[in-house]
């Protein structure tokens, strides 16, 4: 029999260090214990919690993560709970039992990026959380509609939500930074999806943010809103999704020549919006389509 090595891997949480195996240590998905009591199904995450440092073990096929307290340092420990784990695995005792499915974890991973808006902080997320754009600008507009911006709204600092694809913008009120709140709303979300509870409600009652016509697809515009549609589409819109927001297309007056977008999510009050449209938007606009724009006017979401 193979003797199994464990290895550490640090990460880009201070405190969390990751235990690698050359083993399998389960079939399949991946087991987070936050307390013994949690831990009842796996016999070496128990041990693991009787160190008194630890704060969380997570288990996967692999490898196991594991937070500490900050009452010590991992590079004073770290050499410790390898040998500890590796002597467990070489004496064959049970990882989890998994006939036991109540700590069973969907793995998510949840990460926080900064925006152009210093207000709006996007959560990216490893998975689809919807089709379509949502916007709600306050807990009323999230009822009956979307469970979890609900949630959200229920932390105090919370503005507004903006849902989209693979990420949430979320806008704060002054009262806090984001350096002091990010990590508590990551957890937040990342636990919310693990326990797979529903993002968005179907046939959810609520004013959808208005979407852009994608390219290709069979749309009422025609001629130059057509065109702008397009240019919107594939050069500007993804550069603004990275960023946490949207732009949707509302109009061209075509006598006076000026297009109309709709900003949504980090876009809506960012500071740099205005000169985002004058640099970028507007000017690529004029550049592909001369002679047909004057102007770009960005309303709010």
């Amino acid at each position: 029999m193979q003797e199994i090595s464990v290895s550490i891997q640090e990460t880009t949480n201070p405190t969390i260090l990751k235990f690698s195996c050359n083993s399998t240590l389960i079939q399949g998905g991946s087991y987070e214990y936050a307390n013994i009591d949690e831990a009842k199904n796996s016999p070496l995450a128990q041990q693991l919690f009787y160190l008194p440092f630890v704060k969380k073990v997570y288990i996967t096929a692999n490898f196991i993560a594991i937070q500490r307290y900050d009452i010590v340092g991992w590079n004073d420990v770290q050499e410790e709970v390898r040998e500890q784990i590796e002597l467990y695995l070489n004496s064959g005792a049970l990882v989890v039992n998994e006939s036991i499915q109540t700590n069973k974890k969907e793995p998510i991973e949840v990460y926080a990026e900064s925006t152009p808006n210093p207000a709006v902080m996007k959560f990216g997320v490893n998975k689809v959380l919807t089709e379509n754009d949502f916007e709600f600008k306050n807990i009323d507009e999230a009822n009956n509609a979307s469970p979890l911006a609900t949630e959200l709204f229920s932390f105090p600092f919370v503005k507004e939500v903006f849902i989209s694809d693979n990420y949430i913008s979320i806008s704060k009120y002054d009262m806090v930074e984001w350096n002091d709140i990010f990590a508590e709303v990551r957890s937040f979300i990342r636990g919310y999806l693990q326990d797979n509870k529903t993002v968005i409600n179907e046939n959810a009652p609520v004013k959808k943010a208005q979407e852009l016509p994608k390219a290709g697809q069979n749309v009422v515009l025609e001629g130059t809103s057509s065109k702008i549609v397009e240019i919107l589409d594939e050069y500007i819109k993804p550069a603004v999704a990275s960023d946490g927001g949207n732009i949707a297309f509302q109009s061209y007056d075509e006598q006076n020549k000026v297009v109309s977008v709709i900003l949504q999510g980090a876009c809506s009050g960012c500071p740099s919006s205005t000169a985002t449209l004058k640099n970028g938007i507007e000017n690529l606009l004029k550049e592909m389509l001369p002679n047909q724009i004057n102007e770009v006017v960005a309303i709010n979401g």
